[in-house]
């Protein structure tokens, strides 16, 4: 907290306790225990000012940022719409949207609401570095270069502006460049945010590439302790996410299939994909290879089982209850699923639907039972590979994004993973074929033929230019700079980091040497 705001804040609490605070010292004193990290505190003094005044576009916006930290960005994305809707011109509104957009995948919006924000206040630094950040994600290097140099202008050292300058630089070859910007401003950021954790697993990367595997692991380390830290009240107590996943495949070999009766109701895809597998493994790649078929439309990484998770996997034991479904309930969830996919923007009436979502693996049986005339991609990598790439990614949060902040986590997580799958395929009726990530990258046409022909779908040209199609659609997740690079192979990234991976062999080779990888 800085003096001023402290400052601010102490004669606001003494207002507070005579009874004679204002709007204003509300809100100060919402932003005082926001930065402190007291969260409930912070809401409370937003309501006590949004009660002095219901349209208040501070205590809604200081609000909106409170729901965004907690996951909520439906209701956040409402607060700020209202405090829009009272105060068109409050430039902070819009800064907050932006942030709650770019956090939902909906970069269009935030660039949008980004570029409002500069016309109201040319110069803002934050704003600038929300434009250089979302340019550095399409790789828009001039974008990036010009919107980082405004906010830089504005505020020397902007990690979000930093950030942005060192992907340019990386995605240039120009690694040494990266390292340069990145490593002083992580040691300018004393205390563990987002912003630091961008920064050090930038660094990382950079390291990596420099050939100094040790910094690099370091680095990464850094930012999952970031992570860890800066998520671990809102974790605390909860099960480890690989523990769920252990729950859901020890109910698996419960379940009779044989007594599932199929759907009545028609799918309304014409061909319904689910692309799965695990992250960091190539489901990107694959979804944007599918999405660049004709007539072909792909949905990344979104809630569409919703419904059926709450109905099946939220309470333990749920899954057994698969097997006393009726039509009627049958046919509400695949109604509900639709829905969500329809919510998402996409009409897939008529159309190739692709669900990519590598833990969407997890449902697998919801999969089966609800979706059996799907076809379903098993996208499939190196164990290493995958385990170190997971552990080096910045995620988004999720409860298997605090696995991922230890090798040893992700090994479990993984693991577990891997046991349900191949449980749902001995016991479960899928239309399932396996993809494996050298394959596709190492004979492109052999393999996207044979994928095709799976799908029953016709090969073309087209999905070569998958690059293309991951441009135009924008893509959100970790993948997206390889991706709109074109065909990248990326195995065998494991290697430099031998020793940090060696005391997690143990937990890996059984899958190691089950899906044919070399020791």
């Amino acid at each position: 907290m800085t003096q001023d705001l402290a400052q601010a804040a102490a004669r606001a609490a003494a207002a507070a306790r005579t009874g004679r605070a204002t709007v204003d010292d509300w809100n100060t004193l919402g932003w005082a225990h926001a930065v402190s990290g007291d969260a409930d505190g912070a809401g409370r003094m937003f309501q006590q000012a949004l009660a002095l005044a219901p349209r208040d576009p501070e205590a809604l916006t200081g609000l909106a940022g409170l729901l965004r930290a907690a996951g909520q960005l439906r209701d956040a994305a409402l607060h700020c719409d209202a405090a829009i809707a009272a105060h068109p011109t409050y430039p902070e509104a819009w800064l907050e949207r932006a942030y709650v957009m770019a956090a939902g995948g909906a970069m269009e919006e935030a660039r949008a609401c980004y570029t409002r924000v500069v016309a109201l206040v040319p110069g803002h630094a934050a704003a600038h570095a929300g434009l250089a950040a979302i340019a550095a994600r399409d790789g828009d290097a001039a974008a990036v270069r010009q919107q980082a140099s405004a906010a830089l202008a504005s505020e020397p050292g902007n990690a979000i502006a930093l950030a942005a300058l060192a992907t340019v630089e990386l995605e240039s070859g120009n690694a040494a460049a990266a390292r340069a910007l990145v490593e002083p401003a992580t040691l300018g950021l004393p205390t563990p945010s987002p912003e630091r954790m961008q920064l050090l697993h930038l660094l990382g990367d950079a390291c990596a590439r420099t050939g100094d595997a040790a910094a690099a692991h370091a680095a990464y380390a850094h930012a999952n302790q970031d992570f860890a830290t800066i998520n671990a009240a809102l974790f605390a107590g909860r099960e480890p996410h690989a523990d769920f996943v252990s729950r859901v495949a020890a109910q698996i070999g419960a379940l009779n299939p044989a007594q599932w009766a199929p759907p009545t109701d028609p799918s309304p895809a014409s061909r319904h994909i689910f692309v799965l597998g695990y992250p960091r493994s190539g489901n990107t790649l694959l979804e944007n290879i599918l999405a660049s078929l004709p007539n072909a439309q792909a949905l990344e990484e979104h809630p569409t089982l919703r419904e059926a998770d709450l109905a099946f996997l939220a309470e333990p034991g749920g899954l057994g209850a698969l097997d006393l479904l009726d039509a009627d309930r049958l046919a509400e969830l695949r109604h509900a699923y639709w829905e969500r996919v329809r919510a998402a923007g996409i009409a897939p009436e008529g159309r190739v639907f692709v669900d990519m979502d590598p833990l969407k693996s997890i449902r697998l049986p919801l999969i089966a039972r609800l979706f059996p005339e799907a076809r379903v991609l098993l996208v499939r990598r190196d164990p290493r590979d995958v385990v170190w790439s997971c552990f080096r990614t910045g995620f988004a949060l999720t409860n298997a994004a605090m696995d991922f902040t230890t090798l040893p986590g992700t090994a479990r997580h993984y693991a577990a993973t891997m046991r349900l799958v191949a449980a749902a395929c001995a016991q479960l009726p899928l239309m399932l074929d396996e993809v494996h990530y050298h394959r596709l990258v190492q004979d492109f046409d052999a393999t996207t033929q044979a994928i095709c022909a799976f799908l029953d779908v016709p090969w073309t040209e087209d999905l070569r230019r998958f690059n293309r199609t991951a441009r135009a659609r924008g893509v959100s997740t970790a993948s997206a700079r390889q991706v709109r690079q074109g065909l990248y192979d990326g195995t065998r990234q494991w290697q430099p980091f031998a020793p940090w991976l060696e005391p997690v062999l143990p937990v890996l080779q059984p899958w190691i040497e089950a899906l044919g990888y070399e020791a």
